[in-house]
């Protein structure tokens, strides 16, 4: 082995820890990442699965008769 050859490994093996701690750190930041982007893509299906099943739903209508409510407020606001 040449001496650069010997002084690489040297220096290698003196930083193999601040190496293998980098490198753990970088694998679990992708790890994150990867089930960040694999939750985001569960919401988005599940919301647009959602709205379409709410947009395929008939609209109810109801009416509302408040004429007993207004009087009473008239009744109210005269004394």
């Amino acid at each position: 082995m040449s001496q650069a050859k010997v002084d690489r490994y040297k220096e290698e093996k003196k930083n193999r820890k601040k190496i293998i701690k980098k490198e753990k750190r970088k694998k679990t930041g992708l790890k994150i990442l990867g089930v960040l982007i694999c939750a985001a893509f569960a919401a988005w299906i599940g919301f647009s699965g959602y709205k379409y099943v709410q947009d395929k739903k008939p609209v109810t209508k109801t009416d509302i008769n408040l004429d007993a409510t207004q009087d009473y407020l008239k009744t109210l606001n005269e004394n």
